[in-house]
């Protein structure tokens, strides 16, 4: 059956159970015992999570072991009152399909506790924890805020100039941005900056072509 998706922050608002339901997310947490598996998804739309429950013997045995703290996937269900603690609703898994996995060995994010410090070194996937999500949450509505007062008083937005690898129309030579210690710049055997110690891995600058 083709479901359309809903979004969970919509489903965790919602009163209405027992109806077919599409959602699609990242995986927080797994837990199972023989009979029965609990997945907590979350899709970005809200810092909260909603639990799928799984009757293991519909599904896959080598599937499901597949699916791990970070995999994406899509499941369709019936949205239906929780029974257990912490949630309302949640939704009874009739069908899972695996967007793409997670090796455990090496994805970053496990359910324990990361440190600030940490999380500033995988910036792409910072916003999946709670700290930086409700941060940016916050930072999102000052920004639109803002944006709407000037809009309102007559401003208009003018785009910055980017960051590039390129050095279109000499930017290079006036806009190089880095992050590397300019009294003490990491060299390569033949003398040259070694870039690839630098925050990008590579010489960049601040574009001043609209091609770029």
């Amino acid at each position: 059956m083709d479901i359309r998706r809903s979004f969970i922050k919509d489903l965790l608002k919602s009163t209405e159970v027992d109806k077919p339901v599409n959602v699609k997310g990242w995986v927080r947490t797994k837990r199972d015992n023989k009979q029965i598996a609990f997945i907590a998804i979350n899709d970005g739309s809200t810092i909260n999570n909603i639990q799928v429950v799984l009757n293991l013997s519909d599904f896959d045995e080598n599937k499901f072991r597949l699916i791990t703290t970070g995999s994406s996937l899509s499941v369709n269900g019936t949205l239906v009152q929780s029974m257990g603690k912490g949630q309302s609703i949640e939704i009874q898994a009739t069908e899972i399909e695996l967007y793409g996995t997670a090796d455990p060995e090496t994805y970053p994010l496990q359910k324990k506790g990361h440190t600030l410090e940490f999380l500033r070194e995988i910036a792409h996937l910072r916003f999946r924890t709670n700290t930086f999500g409700a941060i940016f949450r916050i930072r999102h509505a000052m920004a639109f805020a803002i944006h709407n007062y000037f809009n309102d008083h007559g401003f208009y937005y003018l785009h910055t100039p980017i960051i590039t690898g390129s050095d279109a129309e000499g930017a290079g030579e006036m806009f190089r941005v880095s992050t590397l210690d300019i009294h003490n710049l990491p060299k390569t055997e033949d003398g040259k900056i070694d870039f690839s110690q630098d925050f990008f891995g590579h010489e960049t600058n601040l574009t001043v072509s609209f091609q770029s």
